[in-house]
């Protein structure tokens, strides 16, 4: 178990300027987060103080060395489920550990991959579910389905069996491409894995099962949602964050409803530029640095 003060999901420009801050002002900082999208090999001309063009590798990467001559851990690691703890400190599980932190902040960007099943929105609050924490106990005892193919996916399947023992993960015809730890415990849970993909949902006025593309009709009474990597908004979404749509509703602080959590960048949908993702980085920053404070003292008296 690693512990730190501030874990930040998301290595992009929001992420990185939050680190900044919390780490010069002394605060244990974990950036968690691989190449962002950002990254690329493409020109950047409007980003303020470069008056010649620079790519966005080499502002990510200029990035990166800033935050870590100030203390700041990055690790190339998928956070795959963050939880709250009674004591109001978070429980964060990466695709390669686990971390307890005082303060979260979300800068993950919007990622939400979709999971080509054609009805599926009209199956929402009916069967259809983003998040086992929040849902997972509506389903106790029953037959359940994960769409997903990775690590997400697993650990999300694996969350399940809390609940219920009657599992399946279907990959929406891709390769299964859970690495060797969560594929051995899967077996161990005796989870299946099928390539097989699921084109339509059925039942009325809830959801009873669904069909294969080859027509064949499964059933089930659950349906949880888990293409890709996680996204800001299933961090959101399991911690009990406000959303609006696809984004997290955060405060000119970047605070949300839940104290500790802090969120910044893309992921709360507003001007998407990197100058306003980096101010809302150091907002966030500086708001994770009172809370923790106020932690310490708290804990102090």
């Amino acid at each position: 178990m690693n512990r730190t003060q501030c874990l930040i999901i998301g290595s992009g420009p929001a992420g990185l300027s939050a680190a900044i801050y919390t780490s010069r002002a002394g605060m244990a900082t974990v950036v968690a987060g691989c190449e962002p999208k950002i990254a690329g090999d493409y020109d950047i001309d409007n980003y303020f103080g470069f008056p010649e063009t620079i790519s966005g590798r080499d502002l990510i990467e200029r990035g990166l060395r800033q935050a870590e001559r100030f203390g700041t851990a990055i690790v190339c690691q998928r956070v795959l489920a963050v939880h709250m703890a009674e004591d109001g400190s978070f429980h964060c599980v990466t695709d390669k550990g686990e971390y307890d932190a005082e303060a979260i902040i979300i800068a993950a960007g919007v990622n939400r991959v979709r999971p080509g099943i054609a009805n599926i929105g009209d199956y929402d609050g009916k069967g259809v579910s983003y998040c086992v924490s929040c849902d997972g106990f509506f389903f106790r005892g029953r037959k359940v389905v994960v769409v997903g193919e990775g690590n997400y996916a697993a650990n999300q399947a694996l969350e399940l069996t809390n609940f219920t023992s009657n599992v399946t993960i279907y990959t929406q015809g891709k390769e299964p491409a859970m690495d060797e730890r969560f594929a051995a415990s899967l077996a161990e849970a005796g989870i299946p894995v099928s390539t097989a993909k699921i084109v339509r949902l059925a039942g009325e006025p809830a959801m009873t099962g669904a069909v294969l593309e080859d027509g064949t009709a499964i059933e089930a009474e659950g349906l949880f949602v888990a293409m890709g990597q996680a996204s800001a908004l299933d961090f959101a979404k399991t911690l009990g964050v406000a959303t609006s749509g696809a984004f997290i509703e955060a405060d000119h602080e970047q605070k949300t409803n839940v104290p500790g959590v802090f969120a910044a960048g893309d992921c709360v949908g507003h001007f998407m530029q990197i100058s306003v993702a980096v101010g809302e980085g150091a907002k966030a920053g500086r708001a994770a640095i009172a809370h923790i404070k106020e932690r310490a003292g708290k804990s102090a008296s």
